[in-house]
C-alpha cells in the first residue's frame, strides 16, 4: 500500500470513532425526545405531571432572592474549577514533565512526609485545590448562616417525583418554567445538592488521598481508604463536574440568559445587561488565568514555596 494511502487510512480511522460516537449520541438524544413526547400523551402521565408539576415547596423560612456574595461564589467556583480540571488533565496525560517542584520544609506548610519531587503541573493543581477548598468552606458557612441552604437541600420527599416530572419536561422539550430568583425546580435542586454536598466532598477526599501530603505510614487509615479507591473516584468526579458545568451553562442561556445571569452575578431580578457584562468580565479573567498558567509564569511563583528544577 502506498504511503499516502496508509496515511489516509490512518486519518480516516482516527476520525471514524468520534464521528460514529457523535452520530449515535444525536440519535439517542432524538429517541429520548420522541419517547418523552409520546409518554406525555398518555393520560396516566398527564395526571402525574398535574400532581407533580416539577417544583417542591420551600420551607416558610427560606429566603427570597439571591445575595451578592453568591455572585462572587459563582465566579470563584467557576474560575477555580476550570483551572483545576485543566491542570488535573495535564497531570493525568503528561508522561514526562519538563519542570519539577520540591517542597521546602522551612515554609509555612509542613508535613511529616519527606520532601517529594512533583511536576510543576501537579504543584499548581494542588495549590488550586487548596484555594478551591478554602473558598468552599466560606461558601458553606455563608450558605448556612444566611439560610440559602434551604434552596438546594431537599426538605420533602416529593422532591423526587417532582424531579422526575421536571426531567420528563426537559426531555420532551417543553421545559419547566420557574423563577430561579424564588426557587429552583426539583431536578435543579437535586443537581445542586449532589454537586455541593456529594461531588465536592468526594473530590476533596479522593484528591487528598492521592496527594503527596497524605501520611505514608498511616497503615490502618490506608487500609480503610486505599489509594486505588481514591483514584477510581477522583476521575469520574471530574467528569461529573464537566458534565454538570456544560448542562448548567446551556440551560442558563436557553432559559432566559439575561435574567439568569443577573440572578447569578448581579443579585437582581430583571432583564438588564449588568449580569451579562459581569459574566463576560469573569470569562476574560478566567481566560487570562488559563493563558498565564504555563511554566514561564508559574516557575517564579512556585520558587517562592519550594525548589524548582528541570
Amino acid at each position: 500500500m502506498p504511503a499516502s494511502a496508509k496515511t489516509s487510512a490512518v486519518t480516516g480511522s482516527k476520525w471514524f470513532k468520534p464521528a460514529a460516537a457523535a452520530v449515535l449520541t444525536v440519535l439517542a438524544m432524538l429517541a429520548v425526545v420522541l419517547l418523552a413526547m409520546w409518554l406525555r400523551t398518555l393520560p396516566a402521565v398527564q395526571g402525574f405531571l398535574a400532581a407533580y408539576p416539577g417544583h417542591s415547596r420551600l420551607p416558610e423560612a427560606a429566603p427570597a432572592g439571591l445575595p451578592a456574595w453568591l455572585g462572587w461564589q459563582h465566579f470563584l467556583n467557576a474560575f477555580f474549577l476550570v483551572l483545576i480540571i485543566r491542570t488535573g488533565w495535564q497531570v493525568r496525560t503528561t508522561a514526562r514533565p519538563k519542570t519539577y517542584w520540591t517542597r521546602n520544609n522551612k515554609g509555612l506548610v509542613r508535613t511529616k512526609n519527606p520532601p517529594q519531587k512533583i511536576s510543576l503541573e501537579l504543584w499548581f493543581h494542588l495549590v488550586l485545590d487548596v484555594l478551591w477548598v478554602l473558598n468552599g468552606i466560606i461558601f458553606a458557612v455563608l450558605l448556612l448562616a444566611t439560610g440559602q441552604w434551604m434552596r438546594i437541600v431537599p426538605t420533602s420527599w416529593d422532591v423526587f417525583p417532582n424531579a422526575l416530572s421536571a426531567a420528563l419536561q426537559y426531555a420532551s422539550l417543553d421545559w419547566p418554567t420557574e423563577n430561579g430568583w424564588i426557587s429552583y425546580n426539583s431536578l435543579q435542586l437535586l443537581a445542586y445538592f449532589a454537586t455541593v454536598f456529594i461531588a465536592a466532598p468526594l473530590a476533596v477526599a479522593s484528591g487528598l488521598r492521592i496527594s503527596p501530603s497524605w501520611p505514608k505510614r498511616a497503615g490502618r487509615l490506608n487500609r480503610v481508604f486505599p489509594i486505588e479507591a481514591a483514584r477510581a473516584v477522583h476521575y469520574p468526579v471530574m467528569v461529573y463536574f464537566v458534565a454538570f458545568t456544560v448542562v448548567h451553562v446551556v440551560l442558563v442561556f436557553a432559559t432566559g440568559a439575561l435574567r439568569n445571569l443577573n440572578h447569578m452575578y448581579a443579585a437582581r431580578d430583571d432583564g438588564g445587561w449588568l449580569g451579562f457584562w459581569l459574566f463576560a468580565a469573569s470569562l476574560a479573567v478566567t481566560a487570562a488565568a488559563w493563558f498565564l498558567a504555563r511554566p514561564l509564569f508559574l516557575r517564579p511563583v512556585a520558587a517562592l514555596m519550594g525548589k524548582v528544577s528541570r
